[in-house]
């Protein structure tokens, strides 16, 4: 009984002891085998530990084991995948991130098209090029020209009708714009696109400067090169 009594103790006295290191009194694996070492230690010579008992406790240390380098594996699976994330925000700096190319066309109480108008940013001045308007099905609707000029932002309007003279229906509309620079350099450039600035990670998250403001690197659809057919 005296073993009995000192193995309770010495136990007792273990839990006590990990409780003041570790207030939530969680126990990892180096814990679980200290207790089976003090279990088998001062067990009692007259009745000693079940072998199935000793097997099976043994057995749960292992897969404890396993599942600490199974999360150990998963957590540097983790950070591998956030640092490729990282490292593609950084090789972006320089293209164009898009945000939403859509707009919409709305129409009037008498169920006419209404005109609009939309801003679309130009990386190199034009010498010549065509806006491109496709409807949700991806049916060229309406194509309009562009008119000379230097780089930056521009406004494109569209009376609502479609290249064969029609209305168009109210709904959104993708527009991509392809034209000629004077040295002879294409490029592509589609609405709600934007240059990327720079990058910048806060809070384990990743924003991109987008015409002066951080957006989340997540809200945005598509990143692109301008040069060459947006390639």
């Amino acid at each position: 009984m005296a073993a009995v009594d000192q193995a309770t103790n010495s136990v007792a006295g273990f839990l006590g002891n990990a409780s003041s290191v570790n207030p939530k009194s969680i126990l990892g694996k180096d814990d679980f085998l200290k207790l089976l070492i003090t279990q088998l230690q001062y067990q009692d010579p007259t009745s000693p530990m079940d072998t199935d008992k000793i097997l099976s406790q043994t057995s749960e240390l292992a897969s404890l084991e396993a599942q600490t380098k199974t999360n150990k594996a998963l957590e540097n699976l983790a950070k591998s995948f956030a640092n490729t994330k990282n490292f593609s925000a950084v090789a972006a700096i320089g293209k164009m991130a898009r945000l939403d190319n859509h707009i919409e066309l709305k129409q009037t109480k008498d169920g006419k098209p209404s005109p609009t108008s939309f801003q679309m940013e130009f990386e190199d001045a034009i010498k010549k090029g065509e806006v491109y308007i496709y409807d949700e099905k991806n049916r060229l609707v309406k194509t309009l020209e562009l008119e000379p000029g230097e780089k930056g932002s521009k406004t494109i309007k569209w009376d609502g009708t479609t290249s064969t003279g029609d209305n168009a229906k109210a709904g959104k509309y993708k527009v991509i714009a392809k034209y000629e620079t004077p040295d002879g350099a294409h490029f592509e450039g589609k609405f709600g696109s934007y240059k990327i600035e720079s990058v910048k990670f806060e809070d384990e998250k990743t924003f991109v400067k987008l015409n002066g403001s951080y957006i989340a690197f997540e809200n945005v659809a598509e990143i692109y090169d301008p040069k060459n057919g947006g390639k």
